[in-house]
């Protein structure tokens, strides 16, 4: 059983510790939000029972009126079947619509199932996969759970760690759950479906929401404050200007992969990220740049 911890005004957070992701709840008059819900349906089991424990605490009859994915990954999204099961079919399911076309390629395709197992056995097989559910509240810049008396604001800022990553605002009590977009636990994870030239961007779009008093749930590790975001944020910076001067310098894709200055750049900040954790991130920029700021390889 994983706590929820109130991190502001009737706002908890449960660091569920498989995968160290992070489930955030939200209470107003209607009800209960769930952000995010975990990777398998045991998972989902465990985290529909803690929550329910948590509306156990508020008012007679609370109970969880929409479920948000904050992006499309299995750790986030393969809950969702055990909070329908005991809150009903129609419970809402926000997302961004990145997440949903996200989503509806992987489950029709998911690849060969992750080897990460929790310290319950459970892991996440093809019977999870279908049994996801699908976003069914998409937007495409902005969107809200209205809560009565507060508003969940939903908010897309851009390409970063996934197509469709969305953080959701709760103005009243100055917490933004961030997601993906920013982790604690760990540099952020930059993999083949990331966009790390545009993600310092996506950050840039984010900061303006954050005072220094704002509480940020990183989808992964401990809450952090708009210090750390900055932070992260620069070293993402760093990461996507260097790969794009690799490229303008006619560094093959390869040779930027094997490049050996990633942990220590020219502006002398030292990177987070082992360089073996780079090689996504490195192909994606290459990808992804305008051929105006590609030379054809060095011979």
């Amino acid at each position: 059983m994983s706590t929820f911890t109130e991190i502001a005004d009737r706002v908890w957070v449960s660091a569920r510790p498989w995968y160290d992701v992070n489930v955030t709840v939200v209470a107003g008059e209607r009800g209960l939000v769930v952000v995010d819900t975990h990777a398998c349906l045991a998972a989902g089991a465990a985290l529909r029972d803690d929550v329910v424990s948590l509306a156990s605490s508020l008012a007679p009859g609370t109970a969880v009126v929409a479920t948000v994915l904050t992006h499309a990954h299995h750790d986030h999204v393969l809950g969702t079947p055990a909070l329908r099961a005991t809150w009903g079919d129609d419970l809402p399911v926000h997302a961004h619509e990145g997440c949903l076309a996200e989503l509806t390629a992987w489950s029709a395709d998911p690849g060969p199932a992750p080897e990460n197992t929790s310290a319950e056995g459970w892991r996440t097989t093809q019977d999870d996969v279908d049994a996801l559910v699908l976003p069914d509240h998409v937007f495409s810049s902005a969107g809200f759970v209205d809560l009565g008396d507060r508003l969940v604001e939903l908010l897309h800022p851009g390409r970063g760690h996934t197509s469709g990553d969305l953080v959701a605002v709760v103005p009243d009590a100055d917490v933004v759950v961030a997601g993906d977009l920013v982790e604690s636990a760990g540099p952020p994870a930059l993999g083949p479906d990331s966009f790390p030239l545009e993600w310092p961007l996506t950050l840039d779009v984010v900061l303006p929401l954050l005072r220094p008093s704002t509480v940020v749930v990183p989808g992964h590790g401990a809450p952090v404050d708009r210090d750390f975001v900055e932070t992260q944020r620069g070293a993402l910076g760093v990461l996507a200007e260097t790969v794009r001067d690799l490229a303008s310098r006619g560094v093959s894709v390869e040779d930027a992969v094997a490049h050996e200055g990633w942990t220590s750049t020219d502006a002398g900040l030292t990177l987070p990220w082992e360089p073996a954790d780079l090689a996504d991130a490195v192909r994606r920029v290459y990808e992804h740049l305008p051929r105006s700021q590609k030379r054809l390889p060095l011979l």
